[in-house]
């Protein structure tokens, strides 16, 4: 019992904690509470992965609710692609709701505000406002409107609520302390005038509430126990719990508001306004580019919903902001396709070879397993003959005792097929090598039995036939920014560390049996890495995204 409470996280004591001083496990409740303004990323991630995972450690429900207050950026498309990420990383929500869904709660119980002193409209610039709020270290000035009479209140704020005042002109604040020692609770702006038509309720409205008075207010009516968030807002705990008070009820559940720090991840960025302006000046292709760290990308590029629950549970929460280093997220995926993805093979950077005493038009299939090192895969038949691709990298005339691929006078093996010999090459008139002519081991097949196929090698290629091989577009993503933290330079933009090779297209040839794969299919290249089939693909056209390299390269160029 004692080790099960020490590997308990912060947030999962404090559940345990107040389930001990007597708070019913059936009044548990949990919610996810997205913006509709954009696609979420793998920051998002960890806080789907925490709040559906604590459901399903208490078996309580979670709700998902959209905090759809901004419709200046909020569209029905971010809201599908949400749900949609969500779904695909295995987690179900109890309920599907909206802030929206309470937009005439909330400003029922403003005007209740108004009537008991506690809010009032103001008039001001925003710039006036600002200075009134003082500093952190400063204490502010009262508006001159803050004692206007109640019924002048109420009228202006029914102004604002029927489109009779113009946007920016008066906003409602709340009435708190001006002199308080947290920013946030000198008079908060409740709510604002924007005359926008909002995805859900159309132009039904011209004011909306800001994101603090809904956010409490909306867990106190969902009833939802603990109503976790990112880091930034702990100093805004205080308001939330003033705003909750103001509405409270004795006989219901009082949320309780807890942080853990959002997940930030290395080589990227995970400014939802940032990606938007990758998106929108054309550096990726969209949301979904699999460069990109949202969910939609990740997933387009490669990325298992196990990797990504896997990544979030391993790196786990904390207190305290900190920079995740994305080769543990590059590791999870590794570790996850090394155990599903079967090995196939490819070539990216063709040389031919011709195995010279190998008979003309003679061609066999060659039995090969999709997993050498687990059961269960199965195999496929792989069509060999006399002409054959290499990677040009894995052949050179000369070269040291380091070097166990293929070069002049020394044997290779080739994977599920024979041990050929390099007799000879062909060159251009630049020098460059296109045409490698070998010999064979007739007696060396994978397989067979034979002493000859026993024969220790110390090199295995993949190759596929010339003949059988079908074209490919091969899309090598590599990570988007070159620098380790891309917006942490204050003199600089975070695009001038834009990785100009991110992505590399390449004409490859694959072995036929991935002549009928499927959209979203894995497979690992042998040698290579993982690649997925991208969502481009068509009967006439096959298109694969590199998910990972086998090998981390970019360990290499920091050394």
């Amino acid at each position: 019992m004692n080790e099960e409470k020490k590997s308990l996280n912060f947030l999962e004591q404090i559940i345990e904690e107040d389930l001990a001083n007597g708070l019913p496990k059936e009044k548990l409740r949990f919610r996810f509470p997205p913006e509709p303004n954009g696609y979420l990323h793998i920051g998002h991630a960890a806080s789907i992965c925490l709040n559906f995972g604590l459901g399903l450690k208490y078996d309580a429900p979670v709700n998902l609710r959209f905090d759809d207050t901004n419709p200046a950026k909020e569209e029905q498309e971010y809201v599908d692609a949400i749900k949609h990420d969500i779904s695909w990383l295995g987690f179900k929500w109890d309920k599907e709701l909206y802030s929206s869904n309470y937009f005439q709660q909330l400003y029922d119980w403003a005007v209740e505000l108004i009537k008991e002193g506690k809010a009032y409209v103001d008039n001001q610039t925003s710039e006036e406002m600002a200075i009134q709020k003082g500093t952190p270290t400063e204490v502010g000035t009262n508006s001159p409107n803050r004692n206007r009479p109640i019924e002048e209140n109420l009228d202006l704020f029914l102004q604002m609520k029927n489109g009779e005042l113009a946007e920016g002109s008066h906003v409602l604040r709340a009435k708190i302390d001006m002199g308080h020692v947290n920013m946030h609770m000198r008079d908060p702006i409740m709510y604002r005038i924007l005359k926008k038509h909002h995805h859900r309720t159309g132009n039904d409205w011209c004011i909306y509430p800001m994101y603090d008075w809904t956010h409490g207010e909306s867990d106190y009516i969902e009833q939802i126990s603990h109503s976790i968030c990112t880091l930034e807002f702990k100093s805004h705990r205080d308001l939330y719990d003033w705003y909750v008070e103001q509405v409270y009820n004795p006989t219901k559940l009082k949320p309780k508001q807890r942080e853990f720090a959002r997940r930030n991840l290395s080589y990227t960025v995970m400014s939802k306004r940032k990606l938007l302006q990758l998106v929108e000046e054309g550096i990726v292709t969209g949301w979904d580019d699999p460069r990109m760290p949202t969910i939609s990308g990740l997933r387009r590029r490669g990325y298992t919903p196990a990797s990504i629950r896997n990544f979030s549970d391993t790196a786990g929460i904390s207190k305290r902001d900190n920079v995740t280093d994305v080769a543990l997220l590059e590791y999870c995926i590794k570790d996850d396709l090394n155990k599903t993805a079967p090995r196939v093979m490819a070539v990216l950077n063709p040389v031919k070879v011709v195995i010279t005493n190998y008979p003309e038009g003679k061609e066999e299939l060659l039995d090969a397993r999709y997993n050498d090192y687990e059961e269960g895969f199965g195999s496929r038949a792989v069509p060999f003959s006399r002409e054959i691709y290499i990677e040009k990298e894995d052949f050179r005339e000369e070269a040291n005792k380091k070097f166990f691929r293929l070069k002049l006078g020394k044997e290779v093996r080739l994977k599920n097929a024979y041990i050929i010999k390099a007799e000879s090459c062909v060159k251009n008139e630049n020098g460059e090598v296109t045409e490698i002519h070998c010999t064979y081991d007739e007696n060396s097949r994978s397989g067979s039995g034979t002493e000859a196929s026993k024969r220790k090698v110390k090199g295995t290629l993949h190759w596929v036939s010339i003949k059988h091989a079908i074209k490919a577009e091969v899309r090598v993503y590599d990570r988007l920014f070159t620098d380790e933290a891309p917006d942490g330079h204050k003199d600089k933009d975070f695009k001038e560390f834009i990785n100009p090779n991110s992505l590399q297209v390449i004409n490859a040839f694959v072995e036929p049996s991935l002549e009928n794969v499927n959209i979203l299919d894995r497979f690992q290249f042998q040698r290579l890495g993982y690649f997925c089939v991208d969502k481009d693909t068509s009967k006439n056209k096959l298109v694969f995204n590199r998910t990972v390299p086998l090998r981390d390269s970019w360990t290499k160029k920091e050394k």
